[in-house]
């Protein structure tokens, strides 16, 4: 029986450990391995840190301990592991007493939050996802704040990609939707995020730095130029412009003013992403701070020059020109709003059923209309987000399943343009601050126009004309059990949307219904496109609260996931793998 010396413990005799090896020593502690090697006494965590497999079972040779079950190696002396996937190995103050070994069976870390930041650095650099959870699980365990593994993972992005990357928007979008996760989904948002990063940073070349320059032009002249270089296509000079005005210390809505007037200079640019990136960027800063501001921003100048804008496509040009119907509303904008009556404008509904209209040039004067009768450039934003979301909802499955990116992107766009026209708005009078960035609403709705196949036939909405809902289930907590297995089957489209539908309707709360929808997806190995439906849809969803058009936006986000599920859900089983690693589970073990 061990007894105790102060913090130490009884494991055997000297003798005993050279006749046997190595000696397990088990009490209220963890087990820990004592092995004699080369005359030297040496006591380590016998817990593999890699999956948790006894180390007992493992070998020694010429002071190597290497672990049998995914053969990972360890320096005996130190614990330090030779292979950065394990992670070190614990190891313990031992001493050897008139021939009796006693060990001190502590292993925490000195500091938790410090080894748990630099391993998820090491997790992100080789893009090893086990580490990568076991990293972000420990920083959450050790009470390290979300925001504070938002900035680590979102800054190593920034500065080890070149340009502003898909991991990154998954990261900003999953972070806006932590206010509304519990705790165990937290941690998976987290991780998916933070994997993503370093799947995008894999093999990619590090962002060059570059500097502002050393004058310091007011804001009209930085603008004008910054546009000049992105039609140019001259990268450098665009990102010193962009430093040189955030060193100047424009105000957050200046900057996302900048960059949206240059970004709305090519028509809905590169299939809506190029705004939608612009808008995640100043999302992310939000999220980790406005300090670090030169380190984000300038990481979506080399998409917004690259990209190639909807008037360089036939169909755009062709059998209307759309782009041309633009510029000539485009130039009316200005004194749209300027003699536009003081009113308070609310006919978002109305708006959004003539933005799905079938003639381009009836879209545009509908829009024209509203702005002359009080309607605000958020307003827009808000109808056209709400029309875009009716096409995801009303999406017929006749049409091919690739269309569901279709539908989807101008959804995401409009979502984006909808966020950068109200973070304008705070600094700019709304009637006239920002009218470039409308230009934006022009270009979406266009979009919105082009896709207006996706919706024949068009899909019934749930709920509506004769459908009552009536063979689904009332109770909350059965309706969630049904989405969830309606989302581990393929071609549940609509079963998942009128299951959506009925918990709305019967007034269950919102925020459990979004809680499901979260877990829904990050339980998948989702794409990129998944995490921007939910996030957007539940921005949206914000806007207009359970209402109709509240519970059209949520029908839209499910039908969309359901149609991505389910997937091999391999991220998944590695998050739980390290939930239950730090647990002190045996993974080894049949359950």
């Amino acid at each position: 029986m061990d007894t105790p010396t102060s913090d130490f413990v009884h494991v055997g005799s000297l003798a005993e450990l050279k006749d046997k090896g190595r000696l397990v020593a088990r009490g209220r502690h963890s087990p820990v391995l004592v092995l004699y090697d080369g005359g030297h006494v040496f006591a380590l965590d016998n817990r593999c840190p890699h999956m948790g497999f006894p180390l007992d079972r493992g070998s020694v040779e010429d002071g190597i301990l290497t672990c049998h079950w995914h053969h990972a190696r360890f320096d005996l002396a130190s614990g330090c592991t030779f292979d950065l996937w394990a992670d070190d190995v614990p190891t313990c103050p031992v001493e050897v007493r008139d021939g009796e070994i006693w060990i001190n069976p502590s292993f925490a870390h000195g500091d938790p939050s410090h080894h748990w930041r630099q391993r998820l650095d090491d997790g992100l650099a080789h893009n090893l996802g086990l580490v990568i959870a076991k990293a972000v699980r420990g920083q959450l365990i050790a009470g390290v704040p979300t925001r504070d593994i938002l900035r680590q993972a979102a800054l190593f992005a920034v500065r080890n990609h070149d340009g502003w990357g898909v991991g990154a928007t998954i990261l900003t979008a999953l972070g806006n939707l932590l206010p509304v996760l519990p705790q165990e989904e937290t941690y998976l948002a987290l991780f998916h995020g933070t994997r993503r990063i370093a799947v995008d940073c894999d093999g990619a070349a590090p962002r060059r730095e570059r500097a502002p320059l050393a004058s310091r032009p007011d804001l009209a002249t930085l603008q004008r130029w910054l546009r000049h270089w992105s039609a140019v296509r001259h990268r450098e000079a665009a990102e010193r412009t962009l430093l040189t005005a955030i060193t100047s210390g424009a105000s957050s809505a200046a900057l996302a003013s900048l960059l949206v007037s240059t970004a709305t200079d090519r028509a809905f640019a590169s299939g809506g992403h190029v705004l939608d990136f612009v808008n995640k960027a100043c999302e992310c800063l939000d999220l980790i701070g406005w300090e670090h501001a030169p380190a984000v921003l300038p990481s979506v100048v080399e998409q917004m020059v690259a990209a190639r804008g909807a008037e360089e496509t036939t169909a755009w040009r062709h059998p209307v020109d759309l782009v041309a119907l633009c510029e000539e509303a485009a130039a009316e904008l200005r004194d749209l709003f300027t003699t536009s009556r003081q009113a308070d404008w609310a006919d978002h509904t109305e708006l959004a059923v003539a933005l799905l209209g079938d003639d381009a040039r009836t879209i545009l004067e509908a829009l024209k209309a509203a702005i002359r009768a009080g309607a605000l450039p958020t307003d827009l934003g808000r109808s056209l987000a709400y029309a875009a979301a009716l096409r995801v909802a009303r999406f017929g499955t006749a049409n091919e399943h690739a269309d569901w990116e279709t539908a989807l992107h101008v959804f995401t766009y409009a979502n984006a343009l909808h966020q950068v026209l109200k973070r304008i708005g705070t600094e700019e009078s709304e009637r006239t601050g920002g009218i470039e960035a409308v230009r934006g609403v022009l270009h979406g709705a266009m979009a919105l126009y082009l896709a207006r196949y996706l919706n024949v036939p068009p899909y019934r909405l749930p709920g509506e004309g004769g459908d009552r809902l009536d063979d689904l289930p009332t109770d909350v907590g059965a309706i969630r059990t049904a989405l969830l297995e309606a989302f581990d089957r393929q071609r549940q489209v609509d079963v998942v949307g009128r299951l959506v539908a009925r918990h709305l309707t019967l007034g269950h709360p919102p925020d459990e219904l979004i809680v499901t929808l979260a877990h829904a997806l990050l339980r998948e190995d989702a794409g990129f496109h998944a995490y921007q439906m939910l996030e957007a849809g539940v921005r949206q969803f914000g806007e207009w609260g359970n209402t109709g058009p509240g519970r059209h936006i949520l029908i839209a986000v499910a039908r969309y996931l359901a149609a991505h599920s389910p997937t091999e859900r391999a991220a998944f089983q590695t998050a739980d793998i390290a939930q239950r690693l730090l647990r002190g589970g045996e993974l080894h073990q049949e359950k």
